[in-house]
């Protein structure tokens, strides 16, 4: 299992891509929910770059489902629209996400990864996450924009030590971390 973190834009996508780049029998993971015409065009740039021999799977619930014996290799992108999509679908909308609500995320979130990467060892197969880092910029303003900030932070931890390898890509390039 190998987990690929940056910046926005900082090639992560590219990258793990890239690392499947000769194989045919590939599962997209797609986590983004479609809700304006930006996003609507990244989606769109996304799925023009991948082969269309490549299978798309798209959810934020019961991810072990994309996983087939038919089928070894698995990318899930991103792991941190996945967080945001959860936190928003379980606290409904909140100005102030108490701290119960924001542990049933991240355990939410850990547990559909982990039942993902147990499937997919299960068939002997690779699984490369792409997630972002936004621990590194300045403190967000609101109370939900840190909830969020933190409980990424602590998944991508917990993600990390599931993973065989980690990478932290900046300016396009990948530099292994673990």
């Amino acid at each position: 299992m190998l987990l690929i973190t940056g910046g926005a834009r900082s090639g992560k996508s590219r990258y793990a891509e890239s690392l499947f780049a000769d194989e045919r029998d590939v599962v997209y993971i797609a986590t983004a929910q479609i809700h304006d015409e930006e996003m609507r065009e990244r989606v769109r740039l996304h799925q023009q770059s991948r082969p269309e021999t490549w299978t798309t799977f798209e959810g934020m619930y019961y991810l072990h489902r994309a996983v087939s014996e038919q089928r070894k290799h698995y990318l899930l992108d991103c792991l941190s629209i996945l967080c945001s999509n959860i936190m928003f679908d379980l606290t409904e909308g909140l100005k102030k996400i108490p701290v119960d609500a924001q542990e049933e995320v991240e355990r939410t979130v850990c547990e559909e990864i982990e039942q993902l990467a147990w499937n997919i060892r299960e068939i002997q197969g690779r699984l490369v996450i792409v997630t972002n880092e936004v621990g590194s910029s300045i403190v967000p303003e609101n109370h939900v924009a840190r909830v969020y900030r933190d409980i990424l932070g602590r998944v991508n931890q917990r993600v990390a030590a599931l993973c065989d390898e980690v990478y932290l890509v900046v300016c396009g390039i990948p530099m292994k971390i673990k």
